[in-house]
């Protein structure tokens, strides 16, 4: 099966805090599985402010190194191995142990055969081990981002990924610092038109401890998805909007005629104007962002 072609190479990224139970289990399995592909590669490790013994670990396999001096965020050590990785494939994955690191060269081959822009490792498979809170603010957040996309997206922040590093640097001024890093570029780039395929794969329990923080991560992630919505699809927000105050306006309407005798008139009248006005907003939002020379729709 076709992987790269001959004159590809690949980067690899790991952002790493404070993982020192995993990093180095992960760093040889990726080293014995890219020797056997035969490809050109380069495993960079962006150890994202680690108190423990990470940095010394890493170190200790050889392979590539960069230290923020203090911890700047997930999305923030994503950007800095991408923006110092030396080949146009890359590669994220986690340093604890969660991801099934073996099957990048499916999602290298599904790259290269389908000529997307992206390739995802979607947490779908027979053996996936996210925690129960995780696994209901994955659906709602899911549910929200497939409304957005307007399609369905199987697993919109997994962190095992192959794209194209052009395509990515497109969007760099946009993605946060944050775990929201992979949700916002699913969106970002679904938004814009680029190709995004998926590859079932299996979640395993993960080495050391957890830094999502359910209640706050989700939040962020909630109030992300809206904002990209009203970068790149405003009516998508503003509309649903403007219905759900038209029909509220009718209820009441109907509510204060029939069931307290007289018509609140003025407040209804009030919630259609607001109805009204909440639409051309949408409506004006998008035009604008139809009409504007868009940066992120540059050739590939």
């Amino acid at each position: 099966m076709k992987m790269l072609d001959e004159k590809s190479g690949l980067s690899v990224v790991i952002p790493a805090y404070n993982e020192e139970k995993g990093v180095g289990d992960v760093i040889r399995k990726l080293q014995n599985i890219l020797e056997n592909s035969g490809c050109d590669y380069e495993i960079i490790v962006v150890d994202d402010g680690s108190t423990d013994k990470t940095a010394n670990i890493v170190r200790e396999t050889g392979v590539r190194s960069i230290q923020h001096p203090f911890n700047r965020g997930y999305g923030a050590a994503m950007k800095t191995g991408i923006r110092q990785a030396q080949h146009d494939i890359v590669v994220i994955t986690d340093a604890d142990g969660t991801y099934p690191n073996e099957r990048i060269p499916d999602l290298l081959t599904r790259l290269a055969e389908g000529e997307y822009d992206m390739v995802v490792g979607a947490r779908t498979g027979d053996s996936v081990a996210i925690p129960v809170i995780r696994r209901l603010a994955k659906w709602a957040v899911g549910r929200l981002a497939n409304l957005i996309a307007g399609e369905r997206i199987p697993d919109i922040n997994s962190g095992l990924r192959v794209f194209r590093r052009q395509a990515m640097l497109h969007f760099f001024g946009i993605l946060p610092d944050t775990f929201s890093f992979t949700a916002t570029i699913t969106l970002a780039m679904l938004s814009n038109g680029y190709l995004i395929d998926y590859v079932p794969i299996d979640y395993h329990a993960r080495t050391g401890r957890s830094k999502f923080r359910p209640i706050r991560d989700t939040w962020n992630l909630v109030k992300l998805i809206l904002r990209i919505a009203l970068y790149f699809a405003p009516l998508k927000i503003f509309l649903p909007l403007s219905v759900l105050l038209l029909l509220l306006a009718i209820g009441w309407g109907l509510f204060t005629r029939f069931a307290l005798g007289q018509l609140a008139d003025v407040s209804t009248i009030v919630i259609v104007m607001t109805a009204i006005q909440v639409a051309v907003v949408g409506l004006l939002a998008e035009l604008i962002d139809r009409r504007l020379p868009n940066y992120y729709r540059e050739e590939r």
